[in-house]
């Protein structure tokens, strides 16, 4: 067995696969990814969200190189978890064929703030860091 395998497999899902489920993907692979191995997708993917990029890059962890994928990609794959990211998702993909275990939490829209972009990039940093605390309490222990 190659060590990839040995990894838990993760897939983050929300309804754009812009930024919350980008920025779990990038947090879980940068912090985790010894013993995990993340993706994300989109029930409707659009593109990845310029302040996700940037929020990220504040933590070192680079994500411009991610793109929006679609739920259908990954169809026919096993996962150790599935993880909603959003409300919207968790209604329009309650289930996920090959999930082992399904989680749930929602995190607010950064994408919806309105106002100036330094406001508009609080909020992504304020939904990075929640995401980063929900990851550590439920994967960061062995």
């Amino acid at each position: 067995m190659t060590a990839s395998s040995l990894k838990k497999k993760v897939l983050f899902v929300c309804t754009h696969n812009s930024a919350r489920s980008q920025m779990a993907e990038g947090l879980m692979n940068a912090r985790y990814g010894d013993r995990f191995e993340a993706q994300s997708v989109g029930i409707e993917p659009t593109r990845v969200h310029p302040l996700a990029i940037k929020a990220m890059a504040e933590l070192g962890i680079d994500i411009s190189h991610h793109r929006s994928k679609s739920i259908e990609e990954f169809l026919g794959q096993e996962f150790d978890y599935v993880v909603t990211v959003c409300d919207h998702a968790r209604e329009a993909c309650p289930f996920f064929p090959g999930a082992k275990e399904y989680l749930h939490a929602g995190f607010p829209d950064p994408a919806s703030v309105e106002g100036t972009e330094e406001e508009r990039l609080e909020a992504f940093r304020r939904v990075r860091d929640e995401i980063a605390r929900w990851l550590e309490r439920t994967f960061g222990k062995d």
